[in-house]
This record gives C-alpha cells, structure tokens and sequence, in this order.
C-alpha cells in the first residue's frame, strides 16, 4: 500500500496536469452520508425511497415531503473539508491539479480553496425559481419552513441536478475535455456505478489512472494503480 501511494505521488510530482474526479466518497470523512454504502441514505428508513424523493417527478409532484427530506438530510451544518479537500485546493495551487470533477454538491472543494471546480450535480448552497428563474439565498430555501416560494408564486429549487434531469452540457464539455488532455487522472471516493458521470472515466487515454476507493468499482481491472483505502488517509501522504 505504502509503494501505490509513493507511485502516485511520483506520478503528482513529475506532472503538471492532474485531474481529479470524485463522488461521495471525497466527503463521508467530513462527516456527510454517501448514498449507498452500508450507513449512506440509500439504507436508511424512509416514508418514500430517497431516489424517488430525489427526482423531478416527485419534486413537482410533493414539494412538501421533497423539502422535509432536503432539510434533514441534505442541508448538513457545521461540515468542514478534510484533508483530500484540503491537499487538491494545494495542489491546485502548485500548478498540479487543473480541475476537480465532482458529483457531489456540498461546496466542500470551493470551501477548501479549489477554484476549478466542475459540479457535474449542482450545489445545495444556490437556488433559483422553478417558475421565473429568479437566483434566491439557499439559506431561503434550506431553514425556511414548509415550501419556499418565489414572489411570483413558483416554487423555489435547489440548483442541483435531481434524477430525470440532464446534466448540464456545458459542464459536461469541460469534463470531458480535461478528462482527454490529463497527464494523471486520479478517481476518488466514488463508485463508479452512476451514469451519466461515471462515464466520463472512458475520456480518459493516458496511462496513469488512479482509483482510490474503499471498495471496489467496476472500473478497477482498467486502471493502472488501484489504491482501496479512504482517500482523506490517502492524500494526507500526498
């Protein structure tokens, strides 16, 4: 274990063009569920199943339960960015990581100091009216109670994607194209089981891809260094 993580290391060293791309993972060290693992969402009781709640449907369909959800589970107070947050904003900063790539929408690697930050889901900390488009404080929407409502009447949302939702093609380009031009690309803290984003992992045609995950993904026979530890732990020896 100690030679994968000096291998990525060298490869981090002798390289000015890392991307990174993570998922729930990067986060469950700063102490925010993931959604699938044996603590995450996914497992936890629930009147309807949080994937159900998360989507378009069912946000205009019951914005009632889809905000009482949202306001336990989703707005988390008090988190700070851990130590693979921390270690990307430096590297940044060093001229080593051109952008980070995540599904999450907690803020953390802004928080941290990242600049380049491509939010392939969004971010809990903006909103904006369903009906007029008007940009509102998440603060509004997050600790207001009941459905928050705009001055014209349309209902409030959080700027994230919900499932049945596409991910924005904008973002999507610039993922794909820092994906094809990386030097490194290091995958952290993510299952590579959710699509359209675990794709993005196929851009990729160099020879140093990086996995560091507590467990397995489907794409682990394809890279060239697999590190199956938490990633906090991982880029605290970065």
């Amino acid at each position: 274990m100690e030679q994968d993580i000096q291998k990525l290391k060298n490869w981090i060293n002798h390289s000015d063009n890392v991307v990174f791309f993570g998922g729930a993972g990067v986060s469950t060290e700063s102490g925010i569920p993931d959604f699938r693992s044996v603590d995450g969402l996914y497992n936890q009781k629930w009147k309807y199943p949080p994937e159900t709640i998360l989507s378009h449907s069912f946000f205009e369909r019951n914005p009632e339960e889809y905000y009482r959800f949202h306001r336990e589970k989703l707005v988390i107070d008090g988190v700070r960015p851990n130590p693979a947050h921390l270690r990307l904003a430096e590297l940044e900063r060093q001229g080593k990581i051109k952008a980070v790539i995540t599904q999450n929408i907690d803020g953390l690697h802004q928080r941290a100091g990242s600049k380049n930050v491509l939010e392939l889901h969004g971010s809990i900390l903006r909103a904006y009216c369903s009906k007029c488009g008007k940009i509102w404080p998440a603060e509004f929407m997050n600790y207001s109670s009941g459905v928050p409502h705009c001055d014209c009447g349309g209902v409030i949302r959080p700027d994230i994607v919900l499932y049945e939702e596409p991910l924005d093609n904008h973002i999507m380009t610039e993922a794909i194209r820092y994906i094809e031009n990386a030097d490194v690309l290091i995958v952290g803290g993510t299952s590579l089981n959710v699509y359209p984003a675990a794709g993005l992992i196929n851009y990729y045609h160099g020879n140093k891809l990086a996995l560091v995950n507590l467990s397995t993904t489907p794409y682990d026979s394809f890279a060239d260094l697999v590190i199956h530890k938490k990633i906090g732990e991982v880029f605290s020896q970065l």
